[in-house]
């Protein structure tokens, strides 16, 4: 199981690179002013997990600048687990006003990236 896991998430980096969404273009102020509002905001992920991968395209697509950090290290896996209250990814850390609000499912992700930068 392991060796097919590793051959699918292979197969979906190297498509994912080669299909590589285009970025948004803004205004450097427009641009600066999203980067300030995304500066608090972290996305937990597998570098091979599809959903993950969608979520990453939409920022992509979007010309979102959101901090990753890989689950699959011990410390950030337990940091998820501990504050999140559960590993799964991907998951956005979002810390707005001294409340920190921890968001699963890349659908509501995508959803609410739409809804805040598009």
């Amino acid at each position: 199981m392991f060796i097919i896991r590793w051959i699918l998430g292979k197969i979906i980096l190297l498509l994912n690179f080669i299909f590589s969404p285009k970025q948004r273009q803004r205004p450097v102020t427009e641009q600066q002013t999203i980067d300030l509002q995304t500066k608090n905001m972290s996305l937990y992920q597998y570098q091979a997990c599809p959903f993950c991968v969608k979520v990453r395209r939409e920022m992509r697509r979007q010309s979102i600048n959101i901090e990753i950090r890989d689950a699959k290290i011990e410390t950030i896996k337990s940091e998820l687990e501990k504050e999140g209250g559960k590993v799964q990814v991907p998951c956005l850390k979002i810390v707005e006003n001294g409340q920190t609000q921890w968001m699963y499912e890349s659908k509501a992700i995508i959803d609410y990236l739409n809804q805040r930068f598009a």
